[in-house]
């Protein structure tokens, strides 16, 4: 299986390829890295047409040479496709392709070093049928480096459960480790039910001691799968913001994050429910979105010996 690229004729961007090489190398696959050019509407003038279109060959061209010269030696094909939107034209790239995975990057007017959600792959999240990796604003990766853990975002379901043991058979065939991570936010001065901010956090402690229950729990049935990832442990970010909580937690620049889709979206397609979003957006590390539908694909072929 491949992994399909995205990139923007108007911008050459490093994070994306990089990333994308990362990915490729860990997984021992190839890359399809596609240009998607938008199509003329309403049509122009025949010499303003022609001219306009060579010119977003020419600006495709020079994205397309630059994201070559990021990917490191990793094996790859490049192509332009013309759509009526970035959006839709990835989806036809994936329909036409079938990647395992889809690679794309942070809006240009985000924060550095987190993800921004953008247009496109904000509307690339509701109709993807496979998973969607974003590259947080400004990452880079060496020209050897792998993914070296796994960290799968757990959020107390058992939709959440089974995406946990579907990362870790990827982290299997990776090479990389599996660590699992939860959340909590305790907002600073809260009030609940006018009992003030003890009540809050005596609900988040509690919170927390479930989810150290349940972790460990999935953590003995990790290792009963065929084949076992080394596992890190788990682990809860706690603070009074999702920044803080993000931050309350070790990253590390081989890490990649594993976020599973709304339980309450579309069972084939990815759609991020208000607090996947919120992980999303606060990852200082690339991040993995999993359709309801792909986790429990990787969560079959994580519980099938032969696979």
């Amino acid at each position: 299986m491949s992994i399909l690229v995205a990139v923007s004729p108007g911008h050459r961007s490093v994070a994306v390829p990089q990333l994308a090489a990362m990915l490729a190398r860990s997984a021992d696959t190839e890359l399809i890295v596609a240009a998607v050019l938008p199509l003329t509407w309403p049509p122009l003038a025949r010499n303003a047409d022609v001219e306009w279109r060579d010119y977003l060959r020419g600006s495709a061209e020079i994205v397309l040479d630059h994201a070559a010269s990021e990917l490191g030696g990793v094996k790859a094909t490049f192509l332009q496709h013309s759509a009526r939107s970035a959006h839709r034209g990835i989806l036809e790239l994936i329909e036409e392709h079938d990647p395992s995975l889809v690679v794309v990057g942070s809006s240009s007017g985000g924060a550095f070093g987190h993800i921004t959600l953008g247009s496109v792959n904000d509307a690339l999240l509701h109709a993807s049928p496979v998973p969607v990796a974003i590259a947080p604003r400004g990452f880079r990766a060496k020209p050897t480096t792998t993914v070296r853990r796994v960290t799968a975002a757990y959020g107390g379901t058992e939709a959440a459960k089974d995406l946990v043991l579907g990362a870790a058979g990827v982290a299997q065939s990776i090479g990389a480790s599996l660590r699992i991570a939860s959340f909590a936010v305790v907002p600073e001065g809260s009030v609940t039910a006018g009992v003030g901010l003890s009540a809050e956090q005596g609900i988040a402690d509690e919170w927390v001691r479930m989810i150290d229950e349940h972790t460990a729990e999935i953590l003995r049935d990790v290792s009963a799968l065929p084949r076992t990832p080394a596992l890190d442990g788990a682990v809860v970010g706690v603070g009074d913001s999702w920044a803080r909580a993000m931050e309350d937690v070790e990253w590390a620049a081989d890490d990649v994050l594993v976020v599973g889709s709304s339980s309450l979206g579309p069972i084939a397609r990815v759609f991020l429910g208000s607090h996947a979003t919120k992980v999303v957006r606060h990852s200082p590390v690339p991040v993995i979105v999993v359709p309801r539908g792909a986790a429990g694909e990787l969560l079959e072929a994580a519980e099938d010996p032969g696979a």
